[in-house]
């Protein structure tokens, strides 16, 4: 199991017996982001904070009682925070690689035409099938994200009755990609994606 401290004097938070995919997602992976995390009702910032990292035996209940939880962990554990954080950078870089390579997989599904934005969350869903419905999600999103702000794709609003569609302007990017009916496409007006002008197959 795994225990962690955050201090940021004169405030500690500690939380006990996280399993690694728990202590990745919700503390180690925000936290090579750049990500305040939460911990202890309080929040942390990376650059401020010093994370601490044990590998031990599960605590009971009476471990933990009256403030001993934590000399417990450091009598029976291992320090791994720097082992943990390397591990999860080397983790984090693959994931860099499987979103560049889902990036190019979108732009080659644009270059015969126009596509919903909800098809690249279809798309995302048939890569990777044994992947978490959020993942496939969140994979989705980043990569219309990215290839927006890289001008490598345009965001269509398409107008029902009339056929046609307008640039949707930067400022409303991010309002358009958080609405569940753009990825749902469910009645809402149509949003399209298009290769940008000069970019090509």
């Amino acid at each position: 199991m795994f225990h962690v401290e955050l201090r940021q004097f004169p405030h500690v938070a500690r939380s006990f017996n996280l399993s690694e995919e728990e202590l990745r997602a919700t503390l180690l992976g925000p936290w090579l982001r750049g990500d305040v995390v939460e911990l202890g009702e309080r929040r942390w910032a990376p650059e401020r904070a010093r994370l601490t990292v044990y590998e031990g035996p599960r605590l009971r209940e009476d471990e933990m009682g009256m403030g001993r939880g934590w000399s417990n962990v450091a009598r029976t554990g291992t320090d791994v925070t720097e082992r943990l954080l390397h591990a999860t950078r080397e983790s984090e870089g693959g994931v860099a690689a499987w979103l560049a390579e889902f990036k190019e997989e979108v732009l080659a599904h644009c270059a015969t035409g126009r596509i919903g934005v909800h098809q690249v969350a279809w798309l995302a869903n048939e890569r990777h099938p044994s992947r978490r419905a959020s993942e496939r999600l969140e994979l989705a999103e980043q990569a219309v994200w990215e290839l927006l702000h890289e001008r490598r794709l345009t965001m269509l609003s398409a107008h029902s009755g009339d056929g046609e569609a307008t640039p949707v302007p930067q400022s409303e990017w991010e309002k358009v990609l958080l609405s569940w009916a753009t990825w749902a496409d469910s009645g809402g007006p149509s949003v399209l994606l298009e290769r940008s002008a000069g970019e090509h197959a």
